[in-house]
């Protein structure tokens, strides 16, 4: 589990669908590709995903909130108490608020700006985009014991830190 239950979400975004791969919940997602549609929240090229390898020309959506799972539907049901939303699916982001995750680089400190790195983790310290493209927010804690810290969001960030 990348998520805990103990979270706050202020705003949440559900006009994005995740084909990419299968996904764990409570890393930062990215637009995928540059290609979007503006008022129909129904198409299909606006997608996002955990990049590989992120860039400065990234942009971070917000938190993955549902596990993305690839099951065959005619032999069993997507398990709604989980969040698991089928391959290709529409998911929810979160946009603002906080969150517990273990989806983390390095070693965060309370008060650290808060990054996106490879593969959705969320980092203290960014290599890339000095300008502050890649943040989301803040880290409030450091890692507890079992690797989980709580991070605060607070997308979209214009290029500044947080």
């Amino acid at each position: 589990m990348a998520l805990k239950a103990d979270r706050n979400e202020l705003q949440t975004d559900i006009s994005f669908f995740y084909d990419a791969d299968v996904a764990t919940r409570g890393g930062v997602v990215c637009h995928d590709g540059t290609t979007a549609s503006g008022a129909a929240m129904d198409q299909g090229v606006n997608k996002v995903r955990y990049q590989a390898t992120v860039t400065t020309s990234h942009v971070p959506v917000g938190i993955l909130l549902n596990d993305v799972v690839n099951k065959d539907l005619t032999r069993t049901h997507l398990n709604h108490f989980k969040d698991e939303v089928q391959l290709g699916g529409k998911v929810t982001v979160l946009r603002k608020g906080w969150v517990v995750t273990n989806m983390l680089s390095g070693t965060p400190v309370a008060g650290n700006v808060a990054f996106v790195t490879d593969n959705g983790n969320i980092a203290a310290a960014s290599n890339i985009g000095a300008s502050g493209s890649l943040a989301i927010g803040r880290f409030l804690t450091g890692k507890d014991e079992d690797g989980y810290a709580k991070v605060e969001v607070n997308l979209p960030n214009f290029g500044q830190d947080s």
